[in-house]
């Protein structure tokens, strides 16, 4: 009898302790237990969050929308007082009509140069023509006055006359000069205020910006987080006044370095939502981040130490959600999300 409760005893222990095996092999996935899935609880639903923010100061005029609106793109979100732009826009306005105006000045004064060049030009010819005659009256006269026809008043009166016949050539050549230089300086005048109307311009284009955004607009469709604005509030440039969380997400799940073999892109991908009820959808691997989540870390850790204690490193996976599933359109940033991935299932062709 005793042989016999002793024999039980050995066989339960034995039960036992390969039950206990058993168990142990099985968590740790070894054979004859092993296994191609690979899961990690380390994963979350991530989103495109856009902070909403103004580019200018002013005090909130309205604000239309309310905490987890759904928005369209183009919608109001938010005005600013835009009297004050709208000021700084017609000042803007009222100096490109003053430099639009000292421009057409400026071409009326080349228009009057020209015209000045023109008047300069011909007493040019005017003067050339008087000094031949002059020439010529005093070509006949000279002959005569060495043989004593002619009296010396006479003489006196041609030479005179060729005297100034030259002295008004060359006083109307000068006039011409003066025209063409007056004409040079109205062209670089006009440089120099073609592009003082250049700047005008801008200057009333970035006040037309600035008073456009006063009004701050949806960049495209999604859901409002908490409007924190308040109608009388004063904002500054930068001030984060909303959220907007389109509706395109992910999951971004953070596998063991241990359990990236034989991952692939394009691998089929499910998941289970703690926040809705477990359910189970599906995805493919999309891409492998390009270093483990602790190389992006603000304080990265040092290894070189005495006392070195080997972690297994985590690297972010990103996983498309397959369209066309009803649960997907509650997915939120920021959900809990259990990931499984077939290692043995085919990738695409370009691999990682």
């Amino acid at each position: 009898m005793t042989n016999a409760l002793r024999s039980v005893s050995t066989y339960i222990a034995l039960a036992i302790g390969l039950v206990g095996l058993a168990v142990i092999l099985y968590a740790w996935r070894l054979p004859p237990f092993a296994s191609t899935i690979e899961t990690t609880e380390n994963a979350y639903v991530r989103g495109q969050v856009t902070v909403i923010a103004p580019q200018l100061a002013g005090y909130v005029a309205e604000v239309p929308v309310q905490d987890f609106a759904t928005v369209k793109q183009g919608d109001l979100l938010l005005r600013i007082d835009d009297r004050i732009y709208a000021q700084k826009l017609e000042q803007a306005r009222a100096g490109l009509a003053a430099q639009r105006a000292a421009l057409a000045n400026s071409d009326q004064s080349r228009a009057a140069a020209d015209a000045r060049l023109r008047a300069a030009v011909a007493n040019v010819a005017s003067a050339e023509a008087a000094l031949r005659t002059a020439e010529a009256n005093w070509s006949r006269i000279e002959p005569l006055r060495e043989r004593g026809v002619v009296s010396q008043t006479s003489t006196d009166q041609s030479q005179q006359a060729l005297d100034q016949a030259r002295a008004s050539l060359a006083a109307s050549n000068a006039a011409a000069e003066v025209a063409r230089q007056d004409i040079q300086t109205a062209i670089v005048n006009r440089q120099s205020l073609v592009a003082a109307v250049e700047g005008a311009e801008a200057a009333v284009h970035l006040a037309e910006i600035d008073l456009s955004n006063t009004r701050i607009l949806a960049p495209q469709d999604g859901r409002l987080g908490e409007v924190s604005a308040r109608l009388g509030q004063y904002v500054a440039a930068g001030t984060q006044l909303m959220a907007l969380v389109p509706s395109k997400v992910w999951v971004i799940a953070n596998f063991k370095e241990t359990q990236l073999a034989g991952m692939r892109v394009g691998q089929p991908v499910s998941f289970t939502v703690d926040a809705l009820r477990h359910a189970r959808l599906t995805g493919r691997i999309e891409r492998f981040s390009p270093a483990a989540g602790s190389e992006f870390s603000v304080i990265r850790p040092d290894n070189a130490t005495g006392n070195f204690v080997k972690i297994a490193q985590r690297v972010p996976v990103r996983i498309a959600i397959d369209p066309d599933q009803p649960p997907a359109g509650k997915l939120a940033p920021g959900m809990s999300v259990v990931v499984s991935v077939d290692t043995a299932a085919a990738g695409s062709a370009s691999g990682r």
